[in-house]
C-alpha cells in the first residue's frame, strides 16, 4: 500500500451537507478529516489532528463551522432551558462559551457558530504538541465557515 500523504487535516461538524472534500473539491487521501458535532474538540479530536500533524507531517489544519449547525443551535437553544440527552448535553456545554449573550434568535446561532471556530483554533494553536509547529512556521491552523445557502467558504479571522 502506497501509504497517504493528505495536505491538510480539516476539522469540522458531522452534518451530512458539509462534507469537506466535496467542499474543497478534494479527492481520497488528499484531507484528513477529523468530524464531532459543533466541531467540538476533545481528546479524541485532538489526538486525531495530532496524529495528522506529527505522524504524518501536515502543514496544516483547518477548522471548518458551517451556516446552520444544529448542535450550535441546541447549544442556545439549552440556555433557554430546552433538556437535552446527556450525550448531546456534553457537546452544548463545550459550544456555550461561544455564544453572544447579546444577540437573540438566528443572529445568536449564526455568531456563535463563527466564534466557535475562532475558540477552537485559538486552543489548538495553544496546544502543547502543536504550539511549536504552530510557532516555527511549519503549521498553519486557519478558521474558516461554509455558508449552505451559497456553497461558499469565507476564512474567519
Amino acid at each position: 500500500m502506497g501509504g497517504q500523504h493528505p495536505f491538510a487535516v480539516v476539522l469540522g461538524c458531522v452534518d451530512s451537507r458539509v462534507p469537506p472534500e466535496l467542499v474543497f473539491d478534494q479527492g481520497l487521501g488528499d484531507l484528513l478529516t477529523v468530524r464531532s458535532a459543533g466541531e467540538v474538540l476533545d481528546e479524541a479530536v485532538l489526538g486525531s489532528s495530532a496524529y495528522g500533524v506529527l505522524e504524518l507531517g501536515v502543514p496544516l489544519i483547518a477548522v471548518l463551522g458551517h451556516q446552520g449547525c444544529g448542535a450550535v443551535a441546541a447549544a442556545v437553544h439549552a440556555e433557554s432551558g430546552g433538556a437535552l440527552p446527556a450525550h448531546i448535553r456534553y457537546l452544548a456545554e463545550r459550544i456555550r462559551p461561544a455564544i453572544d449573550h447579546g444577540l437573540e434568535g438566528e443572529a445568536r446561532i449564526d455568531a456563535a457558530v463563527t466564534e466557535n471556530v475562532r475558540r477552537f483554533r485559538a486552543r489548538l494553536t495553544a496546544e502543547p504538541d502543536l504550539a511549536a509547529r504552530f510557532a516555527d512556521g511549519c503549521l498553519a491552523i486557519v478558521g474558516a465557515r461554509y455558508e449552505l445557502t451559497s456553497q461558499l467558504v469565507r476564512k474567519v479571522p
